[in-house]
């Protein structure tokens, strides 16, 4: 983007600040790993129970919205998520909606593990949920989360295994539902699921928190999020949630919309801000929509908490390095593979109608793509252009030529590259994915037959010259961003620049109702255009040296008088309307700036981008040029080349060229002013006269120039001999890089088995590690249901008497509840009437031996009770357990058994009596 190089605005991360670290390559350091809180040994009291409001409950508006954080996690995220929401403090009113990559066939128990950790209420996340502040959501397994009017919606995966990016969808349905209220999080994980949602986040001027990778046990996501320049800060993860609520805290956007920004209401700190940033980097951004860069501005200045514009204009004057951030922050590239399919197909359509059918064998079509970020829409043209081609039987010899300009040299590297992550398959068919794309390390790059296709080239599309003789010109979602008078100039040099016949792509929200005269709509609904021939009477369109605006409101002269002296505003004024065309080249005779109107005197030529003087020459030009360009080089004195001859639409113009070496100042030493002054051609009559005269004069002159031509061609050799030899030691330092890479490739080739072979290991580990979990699940249940079937009461303590498990049973005996796990037994009531339990319990974990008695309990029920040491497998002794087999019954039989014997017994001893006493009556 420049005014025009990008698809949209964005931001890098920020310069360092106190309490954390954001992801700039100028910060001075990394934050250090912070260690996580520890959890306390006693169980937290469960937070009081809320109700979620379900579909069909209207819920109530609330007075102001409040910030829902989307978080997004993979492997090693559980501890991650921890930490942060152990670091919220309470009353932060914010809800927190967490995505992670989950087995789709193991129930999920993340809000049971979390719910540890806060004291906000954690829930797995149900269709049609009302998301309310204090509250934490957790993505179901095998489902897809979604957002709409803060209402959270479940959607069937899309598929069950294999490439799912749930974290992707999440964030940009979070996007499109807060915009700029949208906030998201990225913690611990593997892959690069997220980074295609964070674009959506920045594209709505969002904000985007990412875990320092150094702090991550997998640090796939977070690096991914910060190599692609989205993360605003990076900090440890206990450090997020502070960073979080001081942002929202200094842009009190979630408390009221910002107002409106005009030119006459911009503040004057904001015109200072603009003033600095041109001086550092070069490039005038008051052409964009004032409301924009000031809701950027004022982001930025949330995320330093910087307090006003005044005390951010001084931060930024003692800060240097925040200026390039935020000159980045305005230059976002939001886009992606095939962006709007619908519009891309019908360019296809029009494409084959239109170009085509009829074209000439061997002539190749030309497209231009200003504001291509990171290539994907020219990489997106490019494809559709051999789609277009396979429909058409037989296929016609037909090339296509792309031509990809931006003002973000970092995008345009990272476009040359032409490699993405691996999610880009979420926007890409399979088909085009086989066809189009290359498996690489870190996700697909383009094939080599596209990527030779397009040409991308450093470009300013408002003051660099354009692109001429197009058949196809796309720049989506680049106008909505500037100003209207500068949407009015561009669409007339979009008009200069396409064939008769052109096609034009614009974005959804932009249109040519300005220019309704220079193109007819093909599809007014997917805004694609047709140039038409310009009404008669209208000139055609030259491209400008800059799109100032023609005079400053009395406001901003007033907003600019601390920073610009209006002499320097006459003087520009003076040279943009009076002085002639002019341009400042370096020896080597490439453009350094343009002042004035040039585009009657130069033309960009055909292939890649060359702002070369000599290459953009118009015919009648050139030779005279090269010719003066040498001579002034080597003279103090200015060189005229008069009378030259140029062609024009009104036929030959005579101009005027002087060249003039610069001597001061010295920053500009050796560059050479090129001024172009139109003049009157010269007479017919005159020049019979003067070929009337003596020979002699011509003769001398032809002379001149044949010893001049000489010399040249002499020069010429000269440096022609020296440019083999610099091709030659070039040719050769080249042989020694590709000898270096062969064996760099080698070495990553040896690489990448090795990491093969330990990927499957860990693979084979892995399942290994998931039978063993089967076989410990099928042996604890086979011992639940063993102590279960027992009716025994069976109580497990670990060595400080804590309880560890207990039977179902055991609540006939002890007031137990699931809950209990973990509680002192001292801690626990039971109904036995026994005083020293905890000391038998106590003698046996000390002697080792085993202790039986016979208890009873208060409702007359009698127990066997027995208490021995529990022992693990490496013969440790952990604990005890107590068993209680319930004899009641047995008590029962033996009392009746007592009683029927005492009986008998009395029996007995009364007939004994009676034998005794008649005895007794006999003997006497």
């Amino acid at each position: 983007m420049t005014c025009g190089a990008q698809t949209a605005l964005s931001t890098v991360a920020l310069a360092a600040t106190p309490g954390g670290q954001v992801a700039s390559k100028s910060a001075a350091s990394r934050s250090t790993t912070a260690a996580g809180p520890k959890k306390p040994g006693v169980r937290r009291p469960a937070p009081p129970p809320t109700r979620s409001r379900e579909a069909g409950a209207v819920p109530p508006a609330p007075e102001r919205p409040f910030p829902i954080v989307g978080i997004g996690a993979s492997a090693g995220g559980l501890e991650a998520l921890e930490l942060f929401l152990a670091a919220v403090p309470a009353g932060s009113g914010m809800a927190f909606v967490l995505v992670l990559h989950l087995d789709p066939h193991h129930e999920g128990i993340l809000p049971e593990l979390l719910q540890r950790s806060t004291r906000m209420r954690v829930m797995q996340a149900r269709d049609r949920m009302t998301v309310e502040p204090e509250c934490v959501y957790v993505i179901p397994p095998n489902r897809d989360l979604s957002i709409l009017h803060g209402v959270l919606h479940l959607l069937e995966a899309a598929r069950p295994r294999g490439l799912r990016l749930p974290v992707d969808l999440f964030l940009r349905a979070l996007a499109a539902d807060r915009e700029e209220h949208s906030i998201a999080v990225i913690l611990s994980g593997m892959g690069s699921d997220g980074t295609l949602g964070l674009r959506a986040i920045k594209e709505k001027a969002g904000v985007v928190f990412v875990q320092q990778p150094e702090t991550a046990r997998f640090d796939g996501m977070p690096r991914s999020a910060i190599d692609t320049g989205l993360a605003d800060v990076v900090a440890p993860v206990e450090e997020l949630p502070g960073r979080i609520l001081a942002y929202l805290h200094h842009v009190p956007l979630l408390a009221r919309a910002a107002p409106a920004v005009t030119d006459e209401a911009a503040p004057g700190g904001l015109a200072q801000v603009l003033i600095l940033l041109r001086a550092h980097t070069g490039h005038d951004f008051s052409h964009y929509k004032k409301n924009t860069v000031y809701r950027r501005v004022e982001r930025r200045m949330g995320l330093h908490q910087v307090a006003s514009l005044p005390a951010y204009v001084r931060y930024l004057q003692e800060n240097p390095p925040e200026l390039d951030l935020l000159f980045k922050d305005l230059l976002i590239g939001v886009t992606s593979l095939f962006r709007d399919p619908a519009a891309w197909e019908r360019l296809g359509e029009a494409m084959t109608a239109s170009f085509l059918a009829a074209r000439p064998r061997g002539q190749a079509l030309r497209a231009w793509v200003p504001g291509c970020a990171s290539g994907e829409e020219a990489y997106t043209l490019a494809m559709v252009f051999r789609e277009a081609l396979d429909r058409i039987k037989p296929s016609p010899l037909v090339a296509l030529q792309v031509f990809a300009t931006d003002l973000d040299r970092g995008a345009i590297d990272r476009g040359r590259a032409g490699v993405y992550p691996a999610n880009v398959a979420a926007d890409v068919s399979p088909e085009r994915l086989a066809r189009f794309f290359v498996k690489v390390h870190g996700g697909y790059q383009v094939s080599k037959a596209i990527r030779e296709t397009v040409i991308f080239a450093v470009q300013n599309v408002c003051t660099d010259p354009p692109f001429t003789r197009l058949d196809i010109l796309t720049c989506r979602n680049l106008l909505i961003y500037l100003s209207p008078e500068i949407q009015k100039k561009l669409l007339p040099l979009f008009h200069y620049s396409l064939n008769r016949g052109g096609l034009l792509l614009l974005g959804g929200a932009e249109g040519v109702s300005a220019s309704t005269e220079l193109f007819d709509p093909i599809d007014e609904k997917l805004r694609l255009y047709r140039r038409l021939d310009p009404p008669a009477g209208n000139e055609r369109a030259l491209f400008p040296p800059s799109f100032a605006p023609a005079a400053p409101s009395p406001r901003t002269i007033s907003a600019l008088a601390g920073a610009v002296p209006l002499q320097a505003l006459a003087e520009r004024l003076l040279l943009e309307r009076y002085a002639p065309a002019a341009l400042l080249v370096d020896p080597n005779g490439d453009i350094l700036y343009v002042s004035g109107r040039t585009g009657r005197y130069l033309e960009p030529a055909a292939g890649p981008a060359n702002w070369n003087l000599f290459v953009m020459a118009r015919d009648g030009l050139r030779h005279d040029l090269v010719a003066a360009f040498k001579t002034a080089l080597g003279q103090a004195e200015p060189v005229v080349c008069p009378g030259l001859m140029v062609g024009a639409e009104a036929g030959l113009q005579a101009v005027d060229v002087t060249l003039h070496a610069v001597a001061e100042p010295r920053e500009l030493r050796g560059s050479v002013v090129v001024s172009f002054r139109d003049v009157a051609a010269p007479k017919p009559g005159r020049r019979r006269a003067t070929a009337a005269g003596t020979g002699a004069g011509e003769v001398a002159e032809l002379r001149r120039q044949l010893e001049q031509g000489r010399r040249e061609l002499a020069i010429a050799r000269e440096e022609m001999q020296t440019s083999l030899e610099e091709q030659k030691s070039t040719n050769e330092e080249l042989q020694s890089t590709n000898e270096e890479l062969q064996s760099t490739n080698e070495e990553l080739t040896t690489s990448r088995e090795e990491m093969q072979s330990m990927n499957e290991e860990l693979q084979t580990l892995n399942h290994e590690l998931q039978a063993k979990v089967d076989d410990l699940s099928r042996t604890n249940s086979d011992i639940r249901n063993l102590l279960d079937g027992t009716e025994h009461v069976v109580l497990f303590l670990d060595g400080a008497l804590r309880l560890r498990l207990f039977t179902a049973v055991s609540t006939r005996v002890f007031r137990l509840i699931p809950g209990d796990v973990g509680r002192p037994i001292t801690d626990i009531a039971n109904d036995l009437v026994m005083d020293d339990l905890e000391h038998r319990v106590q003698d046996v974990l000390r002697t080792l031996a085993f202790h039986a008695q016979e208890v009873q309990t208060r409702d007359g029920r009698h127990f066997a009770l027995r208490i021995v040491p529990y022992r693990t497998l490496e013969n440790v002794i952990d604990g005890v357990v107590i068993t209680l087999t319930e004899i009641t019954v047995a008590k029962r039989l033996e009392a009746e058994l007592r009683a029927a014997q005492q009986v008998q017994d009395r029996r007995i001893a009364a007939q004994d009596r009676e034998l005794a006493d008649a005895r007794d009556a006999q003997d006497k």
